[in-house]
C-alpha cells in the first residue's frame, strides 16, 4: 500500500510539474501568437493600404502621362492654326490629317464659331442636324472660360454622321486669321475614351476591388460597371470622395467593409478612388492567424513530450529526497546513500544528510547534557545554599550553650540535621509533598530560633491524605521562604506571618507561600518575575531557577505565580501536577 501510495505520489509530483511547465508555456506561446498575429496582421493591412496607394499612384501617373500628351497635341493643333493663313489652307489640312492619323486615339479635330458653325473638320465628316452644339457642356465651357483647357465627361460622339465613338472633349477657345482682323472661334479635338478606359482596365485590386474616376463636382468619369450606374442597378457612394482628395479609409455599409484609397489628379481635378474589400484583408489575416494555430500546436505537443520526460527525470530525485525527509519527520536519523541527479538536487541532497548527520550529532550531545545536568542538578542546589545559614545557625547555637538553653539546642540541632537529612534524600530528586512541607518546617524552626521569635508561621495542608503522596521537586519551597524572611519581614517592626499552605485544586497540586512583610514595588515585582532580580543574600536559588525547574521537569503550563503590594506582603503560589509516589520512575 505504501508502494503504491509513494508511485501515486511519483506520479503526482510529475503531472503537477508538467502542467506548470506546459501551462508557462502555453501562455507563453500564446502571448507570443497574439503578438506575431497583431504584428503580421497589421504588417498585412498596411502592406494592402500601400499596395493599393502604389497601384492608384501608377494609375495617376498613366493618366497624367496620357492627358499631358493630349494636352501637348491639342496645343500643337492651335499653334498650327494661328499659324497658318487660313482654315482652308492645304498645309494646314495635311499636317491636321498626319495629327489625326498618327495617333489613334483621336477621332477628330474641329473648329467652331462662336454660334456653333463648322468651319472646319478633320477628318472631313458631314455635321449633323439638331446637335444643340453651343448647348453642350464642352462647347459652353470654352465660351465661358476662353484661357484654359477644358475636359468633358464621356460621352457619345454624336456631332458628326457616322461611328458613335465613346470620347472625351478637349475644348478652348482660340483667335483666327480674317480679313477684317482676329476671328474668336472654339477648338474642338475629341479624343476616343477607350484608351482612359484600358488605363483603368488594367488595374485590379484583389479579386472584388476596383478603379474608378469621378470630376470636380462628383460626376463619374470612369466606372468599370459604367452601363449599370448609368442604369440605375449600381449606386457608388461619393460623398468620401468629394470631401478628401488624398488619403485611405474604411468605409463601413450594411453589407460590408471596404477601403476607399483616394488620388488627385492635378491638371484636372479628377479624382481616381480605388476600392478594397476588407474581407480579402481578413483573409489574409485569417491565413495568418490558422498558421500561427498550427505552429502552437505542434510546438506545444512537441513541449508536453519533452517536458514529461524532465519532469520524470527531475521529479525522481526529488521524491527520493522528499522519502528521506520523511524518515527524519519521523524520528530516523539512519544515515542513507547520496542521492543521484542534476547537480542542484545532488547539492541539496548532500547539504541535507550533512545538515542530518548534524542534528544526530547534536542530539546525542543534548542527551548527554541533559543527564549530566539532571546528575548535577542537586548537587548545585545544595551546594547553593549560602553558607552563612549554617554559620549563623551554629553561632546561634553556640549562643543558646551559653545561655543555658540547652532545650532550643536541642531543637535547633534536630531541626538542622533532619532538614540535611531531607536535603541529600539519598541522592533522589524527587521527593514528596509531604517530604518537602517537612524540609521546609524544620527551616522554618531553624530560622525562627535564629531570629528570636521574629515571626510566626503555619503550615496548612487541605485532603492531607491525597496531597502528601504526590511528587515535586526537591527545595522548591526554602528559597521561596527564604525571600519571605530576608526580604519581607526581617526588617519589620513588630513580628511578622509566615503561612504555607497546600491543596489539590482540579487536579494540579497548590503549595502556597504567604507573609505579611514589607512586599515589593512594582518594578521590582516585574524584574522578579522577568527573572532579572539578583538578590544579595539568602542561599543563592533564585525564583527564577525554581521557575525554570518546575518548567523543565513538568511542562510549561506549571510554574510559580507571584502577587506582591508594598506594605501589604506577598504571596507566591506555585503550581505542579499531582503525579503519586508510584509514577516517581518516570520523572
Amino acid at each position: 500500500m505504501k508502494r503504491l501510495l509513494a508511485v501515486i505520489k511519483v506520479k503526482g509530483i510529475q503531472f503537477i510539474i508538467t502542467t506548470s511547465f506546459t501551462l508557462v508555456t502555453v501562455l507563453v506561446m500564446l502571448f507570443v501568437g497574439v503578438m506575431l498575429y497583431g504584428k503580421f496582421a497589421q504588417t498585412a493591412e498596411q502592406n494592402a493600404y500601400l499596395h493599393t496607394q502604389q497601384i492608384l499612384e501608377q494609375v495617376k501617373y498613366n493618366l497624367d502621362s496620357y492627358l499631358n500628351g493630349m494636352t501637348q497635341i491639342f496645343e500643337l493643333v492651335d499653334d498650327k492654326i494661328r499659324r497658318s493663313k487660313g482654315l482652308t489652307a492645304d498645309k494646314l489640312s495635311e499636317q491636321l490629317e498626319t495629327i489625326v492619323e498618327t495617333r489613334k486615339d483621336i477621332v477628330s479635330i474641329a473648329v467652331f464659331t462662336r454660334d456653333g458653325t463648322l468651319l472646319a473638320t478633320t477628318p472631313s465628316k458631314v455635321l449633323r442636324r439638331d446637335t444643340r452644339l453651343t448647348e453642350q457642356s464642352w462647347f459652353q465651357k470654352a465660351i465661358e472660360d476662353p484661357t484654359n483647357l477644358s475636359f468633358s465627361l464621356p460621352h457619345i460622339q454624336n456631332l458628326f454622321k457616322g461611328e458613335y465613338t465613346w470620347v472625351v472633349s478637349m475644348s478652348r477657345e482660340i483667335l483666327l486669321h480674317g480679313p477684317d482682323g482676329a476671328i474668336p472661334a472654339v477648338l474642338l479635338v475629341d479624343v476616343n475614351f477607350k484608351e482612359i478606359d484600358d488605363l483603368c482596365q488594367r488595374v485590379g485590386l484583389g479579386k472584388k476591388g476596383y478603379v474608378y474616376i469621378i470630376d470636380l463636382v462628383g460626376n463619374i468619369v470612369y466606372h468599370p460597371q459604367q452601363q449599370l450606374i448609368y442604369a440605375g442597378l449600381k449606386n457608388e457612394n461619393r460623398s468620401l470622395p468629394l470631401k478628401h482628395s488624398y488619403g485611405s479609409y474604411v468605409e463601413e455599409t450594411q453589407d460590408e467593409t471596404r477601403l476607399i484609397t483616394i488620388k488627385t489628379i492635378d491638371q484636372l481635378g479628377w479624382k481616381i478612388i480605388g476600392v478594397s474589400y476588407m474581407d480579402e484583408i481578413v483573409t489574409t489575416k485569417k491565413e495568418i492567424s490558422r498558421f500561427i494555430f498550427w505552429l502552437l500546436i505542434f510546438v506545444i505537443v512537441i513541449v508536453l513530450f519533452v517536458l514529461h520526460y524532465l519532469s520524470a527525470k527531475i521529479s525522481r530525485p526529488i521524491k527520493l529526497l522528499e522519502r528521506s525527509m520523511e524518515k527524519v519527520e519521523q524520528g530516523d536519523f539512519s544515515e542513507s546513500e547520496p542521492i543521484r541527479g542534476s547537480h542542484e538536487v545532488e547539492q541539496l541532497s548532500l547539504r541535507f544528510h550533512l545538515m542530518v548527520a548534524k542534528v544526530r550529532e547534536l542530539m546525542h550531545q543534548i542527551i548527554r547534557e541533559q543527564e549530566a545536568k539532571r546528575k548535577s542538578e542537586l548537587e548545585v542546589l545544595q551546594a547553593q545554599i549560602n553558607p552563612h545559614f549554617l554559620y549563623n545557625t551554629l553561632n546561634s547555637v553556640v549562643r543558646m550553650v551559653g545561655n543555658g538553653k540547652n532545650e532550643d539546642v536541642i531543637t535547633t540541632i534536630s531541626s538542622l540535621s533532619k532538614l540535611f537529612r531531607i536535603s541529600l534524600s539519598r541522592g533522589k530528586n524527587i521527593i514528596t509533598v509531604r517530604e518537602e512541607l517537612e524540609h521546609v518546617r524544620h527551616y522554618l524552626i531553624i530560622q525562627k530560633m535564629r531570629y528570636k521569635q521574629k515571626f510566626e508561621y503555619e503550615i496548612v495542608v487541605e485532603d492531607e491524605d491525597e496531597v502528601f503522596n504526590c511528587l515535586t521537586l526537591k527545595l522548591l519551597l526554602q528559597p521561596i521562604v527564604e525571600n519571605a524572611i530576608y526580604h519581607g519581614i526581617e526588617h519589620l517592626a513588630d513580628p511578622g506571618q509566615i503561612r504555607i499552605f497546600a491543596a489539590l485544586i482540579d487536579g494540579k497540586v497548590l503549595l502556597q507561600v504567604s507573609d505579611n512583610g514589607l512586599g515589593m514595588s512594582p518594578d521590582v515585582l516585574a524584574q522578579v518575575k522577568a527573572g532579572f532580580y539578583k538578590s544579595e543574600e539568602g542561599s543563592g536559588v533564585g525564583i527564577q531557577n525554581v521557575q525554570e525547574r518546575i518548567r523543565l521537569t513538568f511542562g510549561e503550563e506549571y510554574g510559580l505565580e507571584i502577587a506582591s503590594e508594598q506594605e501589604e506582603g506577598t504571596v507566591v503560589r506555585v503550581w505542579i501536577p499531582c503525579q503519586l509516589a508510584e509514577e516517581r520512575d518516570r520523572l
